[in-house]
């Protein structure tokens, strides 16, 4: 099919609103007579709580009320519901040790016995202004009794580590094997060669501009709660809240507007969401809480966080026979979502025909935030580890790292091609992509870059990766459609953007269905009270569950528009056929445009029974089967040797995103997936010492990724369409981080090759560079 709209770089129309200031994000939210809401944290990693002294705190000025976990469990609070086990059909399932189900941690929305990280919160204090409840809090006494901490990922999982909860005494909270292991062992046994490689994923976390921030307004006539916060989906949050609250989900609205970032960090509930409202109710007065920037840093879900131990068996010509690999993933305080564990499970063979593999996944508890879904969820860690094996074998046994790669490619006449894990890929060229990304990238002419950067006294080296992800997500999105009589359209779908241009793309989608302009699109997200059903944003999910809700929805809006055509027509349905916007009857002159149509159902009286309700239609659509979103990056980068200092100088690559919608989108999206895997890779660190203190708890302590520090990407497609949906999208939200981290230290390692040096830990910074350029100097790399 020849599309006109779809697959046009149309430029976001959400922007003007944003970049003019009249986006409304959470903390924009006001309502008269608000009071505000500041959060009392623990300062210990690890502590009973023995007692709480609020007597004077309470007296203080403006202070309307002050809550603990026991006045939780006084009012019936409810736990947290994360629901950390996917659940989808095709999900890495995971399982406690043994096959048990389990236990994911207590998680009320203040804790009655113990705090378990620095950061969690014990209490809140309501008052009149910010600055009086700031006061008060810093005036409420705990008596704590430390308990001995855990915050290392390995630590963590040794024998006679602290425990975290008495129901897991080792910690261990997931154990889960995948794969093959007697095929496994037999094919490492009878292999030529064997590489070993460990590596950490360390802690980092997601920053959104926006910080977290939350209005409550209970309205004592109707029972019913109005909660203003951003969140990756709304109806899932409304539900969550009204579960915390002990109330039915009805009595809950969410009002999730404009959302200042996400990349996960939002997609499960926080603790201050209920208790606005909570607090709200006691006290018969509308109540917000903003989260402070650094309050971010140590209670906001953070990522990665995980140790993964990996082996690759080739035979004498290079041919990949078998992978083991043990992945140790952090999970923090609380199970808060496992789905970067399970997600990642499947995918250990990256891009490559390895026939068989094992896998011993696990989760232990430590005393750190928990962690949630980050960016590409799972995929970097799993990317990461075989693209830096694969490099390092090919090092190490003297075979071409790209030959070798292209030796043992999952080939197209391959696909669907399920891996020796599990999942099944849907389709994909992935020779081709490489192809093209090294005549992109001039890969012929780094000789003479690397000639030309040694005269200049710098060290030049080269990285490449390839990589294959999934989209999964949320299986279940409804789309409303509603063409109006004023020549607008309204579109309700139960996505949440937080900066990806649904407002952009979904009515490209709309548009070209229906044969009217994008900007006569609208598209609603976000408002509980019109949008009912919605499966949120995460995992890439978005544009390939709403594109085919959309595309359904508008077939059915054609059908119904026949419909009543031929009544206000006076003509068969038969005879009715729609083109460029307009319902005519074949062979005639005959026909209503779409808005005019719109207006005579509006106008008249006597339509059937049967076509009430306007030219608006409601559709459903699940849709299991996962995606697999590929492609290859390359990129280069400059060392100054006697300091260590590096430029990322040149950056390439080709992603397979199905189609492409929106291909301006689909390239923004790229080039700040690229800088948040760079970010993780050469700077960001949630650094959290054997106390359990945070280390960077500010942006003076945790480096964030700048535009000057890179240079300008050069991005391409490779569009396979994926046979699983009517629009053949993949997902294009997560493919430059998934890759990036691997192929930035890929790049570094071949540039300190000559020094000696196999891997190198992320973060790279320009300290360990100069630590293992002389430690190579002296013989000690």
């Amino acid at each position: 099919m020849k599309y006109e709209k779809i697959g046009q770089p149309v430029r976001r129309r959400e922007d003007v609103r944003l970049l003019t200031g009249n986006g409304r994000f959470s903390d924009d939210w006001a309502v008269d007579g608000q009071a505000y809401m500041v959060v009392v944290r623990s300062p210990h990693a690890h502590a009973i709580l023995k007692s709480f002294d609020t007597s004077g705190a309470k007296e203080m000025p403006g202070v309307l009320g002050i809550y603990t976990g026991e006045d939780c469990l006084a009012d019936g609070l409810s736990q947290i519901p994360h629901s950390p086990l996917p659940s989808t059909k095709h999900d890495q399932k995971l399982h406690g040790p043994g096959g048990v189900d389990p236990f994911i941690g207590n998680h009320m929305p203040l804790p009655a016995d113990k705090a378990r990280y620095v950061g969690e919160a014990l209490a809140i204090v309501v008052a009149e202004t910010l600055g009086q409840a700031e006061d008060a809090a810093d005036a409420v006494i705990i008596d704590y009794e430390p308990l001995p901490c855990v915050t290392d990922t390995n630590k963590a999982a040794d024998t006679g580590a602290p425990t975290i909860w008495d129901e897991v005494p080792d910690n261990i909270g997931i154990e889960t094997f995948f794969g093959d292991m007697a095929g496994t062992d037999t094919a490492f046994e009878k292999a030529d060669h064997v590489v070993d490689m460990e590596f950490y994923i360390d802690r980092v976390t997601g920053v959104p501009m926006e910080p977290r921030a939350a209005l409550g307004d209970y309205d004592a006539g109707t029972g019913r709660y109005t909660v203003y916060a951003g969140s990756g989906g709304s109806v899932r949050q409304k539900r969550e809240i009204a579960e915390v609250l002990g109330v039915d989900a009805e009595d809950v609205r969410v009002v999730s507007k404009d959302v200042g970032g996400n990349f996960g960090t939002r997609n499960r509930l926080y603790v201050e969401f209920p208790l606005v409202g909570w607090a709200s109710r006691k006290l018969g007065r509308p109540v917000k809480f903003t989260c402070r920037r650094s309050e971010s840093f140590i209670s906001d879900y953070q990522g990665r966080d995980l140790v993964s131990k990996v082996s690759l068996a080739l035979d004498a010509d290079g041919k990949f026979l078998a992978m083991r690999a043990d992945n140790l993933s952090n999970v923090g305080s609380r199970m808060v979502s496992l789905s970067p564990l399970s997600k990642g499970s499947g995918l250990i063979t990256g891009s490559y025909d390895i026939p068989v593999a094992h896998l011993r996944s696990r989760a232990v508890f430590s005393n750190t935030p928990p962690t949630n879904a980050y960016r590409s969820s799972g995929r970097p860690e799993v990317t990461f580890a075989i693209e830096r094996l694969v490099e390092t074998a090919a090092h190490e046994l003297g075979f071409d790292p790209i030959e070798l790669r292209r030796k043992n490619l999952v080939s197209s006449d391959q696909m669907p091609y399920p891996n020796a894990v599990g999942m099944t890929y849907d389709s994909g060229e992935y020779a081709k992509s490489m192809d093209m990304v090294m005549e992109l990238s001039d890969w012929d002419g780094f000789a003479a870059r690397k000639s030309e950067a040694e005269g200049r006294g710098l060290l030049l080296g080269r990285g490449f990766a390839n990589y294959v992800e999934s989209s999964i997500g949320t299986p279940r999105e409804q789309a409303e459609i509603h063409v109006k009589a004023d020549g607008g359209i309204d579109l309700v779908i139960g996505t949440q953007p937080s900066g990806q241009g649904h407002e952009t793309s979904f009515a490209q989608v709309a548009a070209e269905w229906l044969g009217v302009p994008v900007e006569t699109v609208t598209v609603i997200v976000g408002d509980t009270d019109v949008v009912k059903v919605g499966g949120g944003s995460h995992s890439g999910r978005s544009m390939r569950m709403a594109g085919t809700v959309i595309v359904k929805a508008a077939d059915e809006l054609i059908e119904k528009g026949k419909r009543l055509a031929a009544f206000i027509l006076e003509a068969e349905e038969s005879d009715i056929e729609f083109a460029d916007a307009a319902f005519a009857i074949k062979g005639t002159d005959r026909e209503i445009g779409l808005f005019e149509l719109a207006k005579a159902v509006t106008d008249r009286t006597d339509i059937p029974e049967a076509l009430a309700g306007g030219l608006s239609v409601i559709e459903d659509n699940i849709m299991e089967t996962p995606v697999f979103p590929n492609g290859c990056h390359v990129c280069e980068i400059e060392i100054d040797p006697d300091s260590g200092a590096f430029d990322v100088v040149r950056y390439t690559t080709i992603d397979d995103v199905g189609r492409a919608i929106n291909p301006l989108i689909v390239d923004g999206q790229t080039h700040g997936g690229i800088v948040q895997g760079a970010g993780e890779a050469l700077g960001e660190l949630c650094a959290i010492d054997e106390h359990g203190q945070p280390l960077a708890g500010s942006f003076m302590d945790y480096h964030m990724p700048r535009a000057d520090e890179y240079p300008s990407f050069v991005t391409a497609l490779n569009e396979v369409p994926s046979p699983t949906n009517p629009l053949g999208v993949k997902a294009g939200g997560e493919g430059g981080t998934t890759p990036a981290l691997a192929v930035l230290v890929n790049g570094f390692v071949d540039a300190l090759r000559p020094y000696g040096v196999r891997d190198i830990r992320m973060p790279v910074t320009p300290r360990k560079i100069w630590e293992l350029i002389h430690a190579g100097k002296s013989g000690e790399a």
